[in-house]
């Protein structure tokens, strides 16, 4: 699970990665950079979800090795 989450991660920092490079700061909310603004803001809730997954499964852990 820790490598997936890991793993999905990248992809979304990769997404956040690319679509920073499609933006046009002339232009942000036409077109492609539209688009490109609404998939990065998808990709960093992603990644906020999936750190509190990780941090939820980390006190999962700690709570079954505590009893």
């Amino acid at each position: 699970m820790k490598i997936f989450i890991w793993t999905l991660t990248i992809i979304a920092v990769a997404l956040i990665i690319f679509n920073a490079t499609k933006l046009n700061f002339d232009n942000l909310l036409m077109g492609e950079s539209q688009t490109a603004i609404i998939t990065i803001f998808s990709a960093l809730c992603a990644i906020v979800l999936l750190q509190i997954l990780r941090i939820s499964k980390k006190i999962e852990a700690l709570s079954k090795k505590a009893k």
